[in-house]
């Protein structure tokens, strides 16, 4: 980190533990604000559990995690969620219809206000009469990132949001993190994509094995590594 700017978010000795599995082991780290930090490493390596730690989907064992330097269990949960926004790798589809679920979080959002949210997350305008039955998974991913983007948040933390695209979608979403950060939002990505990450985070942290590690290089290349 450089100059004044304070860290985002700030994990210190942070510990999590479930069902007698240690998924994170006394990760000490930071997060920069207004830019995207890339999370990588191996399958089970404690990326998604370290991501859902940031707007409390997830509580640490042991340790504090701290936003703008205030701990996160001090902040009201659901104003902490408007301002971190989580798309899950899954998706999770709240209502039946889909301008109901970008209205999910911000109930004044009008038709034309939805129709550019899902243009700019490469879904046609068309689809605001259709259901969310049916849905394929690329759909139903690329309209849970919409959804998110309707709240206004400050943060967006991504969990393999391109898992289930192919290139053009891809390139949209990537787009939409791009200028998420252009106005001055702040990015979290897990990704197992090495060229995403090249392509749209200017920091890296490296997991294995629930612990913070160097990683091998072709991961970190043109990155600047943390902590």
């Amino acid at each position: 980190m450089t100059g004044d700017v304070a860290p985002l978010f700030t994990l210190d000795q942070v510990t999590v533990r479930r069902g007698g599995t240690l998924l994170l082991d006394q990760v000490t780290c930071h997060f920069p604000a207004g830019a995207c930090t890339a999370l990588t490493g191996p399958s089970g390596a404690g990326k998604t559990t370290l991501l859902r730690l940031l707007n409390r989907l997830e509580e640490p064992d042991d340790g504090r995690v701290r936003l703008h330097g205030a701990p996160l269990a001090s902040l009201d949960v659901l104003a902490l969620r408007r301002r971190v926004a989580l798309v899950a790798q899954t998706p999770v589809l709240l209502t039946g219809e889909i301008l109901d679920e970008l209205r999910a979080g911000r109930p004044d959002l009008d038709r034309d206000q939805a129709a550019r949210l899902l243009e700019q997350v490469s879904l046609p305008a068309a689809m605001l009469t259709r259901s969310t039955a049916g849905l394929s998974g690329g759909e139903a991913q690329r309209l849970c990132l919409a959804r998110a983007l309707a709240a206004r948040p400050q943060v967006l933390l991504l969990d393999e949001p391109t898992s289930a695209l192919d290139a053009g979608s891809t390139r949209a979403v990537e787009q939409v993190a791009g200028s998420f950060l252009a106005v001055g939002g702040s990015v979290v990505l897990v990704s197992h994509d090495a060229a995403q990450t090249s392509r749209i985070a200017g920091h890296v942290l490296v997991l294995h094995s629930g612990q913070l590690t160097a990683g091998p290089a072709r991961q970190i290349a043109n990155h600047k590594e943390y902590p």
